[in-house]
């Protein structure tokens, strides 16, 4: 669940607390483009209020209507869907034909929001079970292929943090590729051992700083898929420790800042290190995409963009991802893989 999420139910329980109705909308099913992919949460309070989409701004008006007359939700949780035919799509604003399916939540205290807030305020993924006859919600830990699904008679939801950045280095660039990684609902932990880079990361919401061994830590976070590491110190005492380490475990993004040249030389040093040549091959590295970026804000989004496509199984290997003409050997100033 993302963070404009975790708001929603917030928002929610705050409405709850000052008397007001609360209807919760959740995206369960789509078909063609939608501007919301399945989970998208959305609350309208009695008066018209709302919180969060379902659409991106196309069905919200209306559902907000048929609420507030008491046609959708009143009692018992609803469906209801937009864009059947091109005619409704069109009216709607719903792109490419899109079609989407929506269940109406009347929310109470016996919607179990306080306890599911209060897990994934302690990082746990929660499992939510919603009984579409009788609105009973039932709460348990999340495994890792549980996912969002409706079947007609129950929704299920999964909430919590969902993905970890490890950032080797907690220099400059660390900081925009750190803040950018928490806008996008990761919980990223700074690995330095070396204390005077250490000034200001305790005022970094979202953010922790481990003074840890690089090697240690990976093997202590027991990385998983939905984890990533990139490292950014340009010291090989500290990048290739992580790198050797991390390159063994199931995190979907490893990655290593440095010239096209200095990462083929990291991965001869790796190899002597009992890296095998598979796990070798895994690392991203000039890491990130290749934008043309020239600071440090630039490279960091080369590589959360990266990142991105990567977890969301876009394909790489266009233009964006290739590094071959790129002879740059030093300094952030140049671009993103490519220092």
């Amino acid at each position: 669940m993302n963070s404009v999420d975790v708001e929603v139910i917030r928002t929610a329980i705050d409405w709850m607390d000052r008397g007001h109705r609360v209807v919760m909308g959740t995206v369960v099913r789509t078909w063609g483009s939608s501007p919301r992919p399945p989970g998208s949460l959305m609350i309208i309070r009695d008066d018209g209020q709302v919180a969060g989409s379902v659409s991106g701004g196309c069905i919200e008006d209306d559902l907000v209507d048929r609420v507030r007359r008491g046609d959708l939700a009143l009692r018992l949780p609803a469906t209801t869907r937009y864009g059947d035919g091109a005619q409704e799509s069109q009216r709607f604003g719903l792109p490419c034909g899109g079609t989407v399916q929506v269940v109406l939540e009347p929310l109470s205290a016996a919607s179990r929001l306080r306890e599911l807030l209060a897990a994934m305020d302690e990082h746990r993924v929660v499992r939510r079970r919603l009984v579409m006859a009788s609105g009973l919600v039932s709460l348990e830990p999340a495994g890792e292929a549980d996912t969002v699904s409706f079947d007609d008679a129950a929704l299920v939801t999964v909430h919590g943090p969902r993905l970890r950045l490890l950032i080797i280095g907690a220099g400059q660039l660390s900081r925009y590729l750190a803040a950018m990684a928490v806008m996008l609902d990761y919980r990223v932990t700074v690995c330095d051992p070396r204390e005077e880079y250490h000034e200001g990361w305790s005022a970094m919401e979202g953010v922790t700083l481990s003074r840890e061994m690089p090697d240690d830590l990976v093997l202590a976070m027991h990385l998983d898929a939905r984890s990533a590491v990139v490292a950014v110190t340009h010291d090989p005492k500290l990048d290739d420790l992580a790198l050797m380490e991390a390159l063994k475990t199931p995190a979907f993004y490893v990655g290593a800042l440095g010239s096209r040249r200095n990462n083929d030389t990291r991965r001869l040093r790796l190899r002597e290190f009992d890296v095998s040549e598979a796990e070798v091959a895994r690392l991203r590295g000039p890491v990130g995409l290749n934008l043309h970026g020239l600071t440090p804000p630039e490279i960091a989004l080369s590589i959360v963009a990266e990142m991105t496509a990567l977890h969301r199984g876009a394909p790489l290997g266009g233009p964006l991802d290739d590094w071959s003409a790129s002879t740059t050997e030093c300094a952030v100033s140049t671009s993103a893989g490519a220092t």
